[in-house]
């Protein structure tokens, strides 16, 4: 085992976390829990975020190739759907604690369909669970794993990484769009003339 997967196991620990978490944001069917959940989730994703970019800045700091610089290499890959993440995430998910709190005053106020929408947005759990996923990569090979794979298994990989995303993508869209059905307000049908009535 390779001892900067000390630095790496930590950071992808607070990302599977958070993905985990967003999963069962939608699930919360009462205000007060979906706005604590909500908070340990953005507290959560700012941890993630500052470990991320507190790794490359300790192998910086420093002279030499050090661990801090190995584990950094290994966040790589996750960077781009970190950026997602301070770009997109942390916005939505102080307006979904904000609406969820002006909604927490009982504790048994239902979560209107239309905030747990809100909650299962896919820019909120996408970007958090591609950010956990990119990191496994890096997990594997400051392990040692990949040595055991051999690089005949990049291919394969990528492609099971593509489809794993792409599903992660269409589930959340999925039950997005059920929330944001649910909380359309229903037609109200037009009344019909009666019959025999005379038209002016």
């Amino acid at each position: 085992m390779q001892s900067h997967l000390a630095l790496l196991l930590p950071v992808a620990a607070v990302w599977w976390t958070a993905g985990f978490l967003a999963d069962g944001l939608p699930r919360l069917s009462q205000a007060r829990e979906l706005r604590q959940h909500t908070g340990r989730l953005l507290a959560l994703t700012l941890t993630g975020l500052g470990l991320t970019v507190a790794l490359p800045i300790a192998g910086l700091v420093t002279v030499g190739p050090t661990l801090a610089d190995r584990a950094a290499d290994g966040l790589a890959l996750a960077a781009v759907p970190a950026l997602l993440v301070a770009g997109c995430t942390v916005r939505r998910l102080r307006r979904l604690w904000a609406g969820a709190g002006t909604l927490a005053v009982a504790s048994n106020t239902p979560a209107p369909h239309g905030l747990r929408a809100a909650a299962a947005h896919p820019l909120i759990g996408l970007p958090l669970q591609v950010t956990g996923l990119a990191l496994l990569p890096a997990v594997i090979a400051a392990s040692g794993a990949g040595q055991f794979l051999g690089p005949s298994a990049t291919g394969p990989a990528i492609t099971i990484a593509a489809l794993a995303v792409a599903s992660i993508g269409v589930r959340h869209a999925l039950r997005h769009n059920r929330f944001a059905e649910r909380a359309m307000p229903e037609r109200v049908s037009s009344p019909r003339p009666a019959a025999g009535a005379l038209h002016v």
